[in-house]
């Protein structure tokens, strides 16, 4: 999160008293304060995304309890570009809009959302943590060519099939039954396959919860290690769709 000058040095003795006062730590429920660049108020979302439905609003100059955070929608505003959501009483804000002292998060990971990854109804061989555990066995940071490009058929491999059955992420994207997909939805539990679009192919990976993800090539042509949804969005400049339950064409 690039906060600049203005969110790094004001009111440090303030900041300093506020985190005595609340216990402020990533282990535990923080504070901040909106600030708005016009002075409006600032709208609260029901899940991190701005394009998510308004449940409210806070006042410019309002102090807040953040009792998590989470990653969301990016966000260009008073306190720089982010993509850090907090939880504020029933809804989210942008991290952008709320001055907390610190460039980073303050308050503990959000549980998010109640759904779970499932195989219920999609015929593969491996259950969600199967999936994964098989997952996290194949990293590497080695060019291995069956990995550059494959993103779509390393994540079918993780499941047991040998192919996706689809001739690219965004093209199975748009395959999947709108009753697996949750478009948007950041909040992507360990199994979950997240998908991205760039005017192409597109990109897809697996998610081994606590928002981390293993994906090809992010660092390195041919590897496979640990990233995040926001280091795809900022590095490859990747348009996030959302993200599905493990469906693959080829077994439909």
């Amino acid at each position: 999160m690039n906060l600049g000058i203005v969110k790094r040095v004001a009111g440090v003795a303030g900041v300093a008293a506020a985190i005595a006062v609340a216990g402020a730590s990533p282990a535990m429920a923080a504070t901040g304060t909106v600030h708005t660049d016009s002075g409006a108020a600032l709208t609260v979302r029901s899940s991190p995304s701005t394009s998510a439905s308004s449940v409210g609003s806070i006042a410019d100059g309002t102090a807040v309890t953040i009792s998590c955070q989470t990653n969301g929608s990016t966000v260009d505003g008073k306190y720089g570009t982010t993509d850090i959501w907090d939880k504020v009483g029933d809804g989210y804000i942008s991290d952008a809009y709320v001055y907390t002292g610190s460039d980073g998060r303050v308050a503990p990971d959000c549980s998010g959302s109640t759904l779970t990854c499932s195989t219920s109804g999609t015929g593969d061989p491996k259950t969600c943590a199967e999936a994964v555990a098989y997952a996290k066995t194949r990293v590497h940071t080695s060019d291995i060519e069956s990995y550059y490009r494959y993103c779509d058929r390393i994540n079918a491999q993780n499941y047991g099939f040998s192919a996706s059955g689809s001739e690219t992420a965004y093209i199975h994207w748009t395959q999947i039954p709108g009753s697996f997909k949750h478009p948007g939805d950041y909040q992507v539990p360990a199994g979950g396959l997240a998908y991205f679009s760039n005017g192409g192919s597109g990109h897809t990976m697996i998610s081994i919860g606590g928002g981390k993800f293993l994906s090809n090539d992010i660092h390195g042509r041919g590897s496979y290690t640990e990233t995040t949804i926001s280091e795809i969005k900022s590095t490859w400049g990747q348009t996030y769709l959302g993200w599905a339950q493990p469906w693959f064409k080829v077994n439909h």
